[in-house]
């Protein structure tokens, strides 16, 4: 069965690009709670231009919102088959309800890719997004291309990574995010990767670590039964 996996880490840790290779390595969905709000932004609905606005000044977006984005996209068939989840949970209350929603399926394998702050500042500086599909180009130099590789479409830097909006994510996840790490830290399936290595060092021990997560789970799920 394929997992159901959790990426958390600070912004600019390289969950988007990691829980795509992943998804795509195992055929199963990448639920980005991101992606969602950005296209919910693009579309200028309601929800969206407030979205816009808690967006641009660094905050997040309220769990009741979030909460019911995430329990309506995993309701679809294509996630019963499992899923990685990027942008979700990002609060202990948001966990909470995930594990409810979750509850009596096979257990959340939960990846935390940890980055020095230092290198996280560096890489969000540089970061852009592809203003037509959204995609995050790969931290690089101001020399980087122009345009996506994706879809060919103009790349501009986020509103919300200048340098003040930038230190004030990392200090709303240090408050509001970090805890999840500690929430989830005792599960059997937690894994914690080093996030400043080559990304395809990552994808390899993101790999081998959700393999020993799912065998740990396993074990886990059996024990309670006995």
């Amino acid at each position: 069965m394929a997992p159901n996996v959790i990426m958390l880490g600070p912004p600019g840790a390289g969950k988007g690009t990691q829980a795509e290779r992943f998804a795509r390595a195992r055929g199963i969905p990448r639920v980005s709670t991101g992606d969602i709000l950005r296209e919910a932004v693009h579309a200028g609905t309601d929800t969206g231009l407030r979205v816009k606005a808690v967006i641009d000044r660094g905050e997040l977006v309220g769990d009741d919102v979030m909460i019911g984005i995430v329990r309506e996209r995993l309701d679809r068939p294509d996630a019963r088959r499992g899923f990685v989840l990027e942008g979700f949970p990002r609060t202990v209350a948001q966990a909470t309800a995930l594990d409810v929603i979750m509850a009596g399926g096979a257990p959340l394998i939960i990846v935390d890719i940890v980055v020095p702050e230092s290198e996280l500042v560096r890489r969000l500086s540089f970061r852009q997004i592809c203003a037509d599909c959204g995609a995050t180009a790969t931290p690089g130099t101001r020399a980087a291309p122009v345009t996506c590789t994706k879809c060919g479409g103009l790349l501009v830097q986020r509103a919300d990574d200048t340098d003040a909006v930038v230190r004030e994510r990392l200090g709303v996840y240090r408050r509001d995010t970090k805890p999840l790490v500690e929430y989830y830290r005792a599960r059997p399936t937690f894994c914690s990767i080093d996030g400043a290595q080559a990304p395809d060092r990552v994808t390899a021990d993101i790999a081998s670590a959700v393999e020993a997560a799912v065998s740990r789970g396993a074990r886990a799920v059996e024990g309670q039964t006995r």
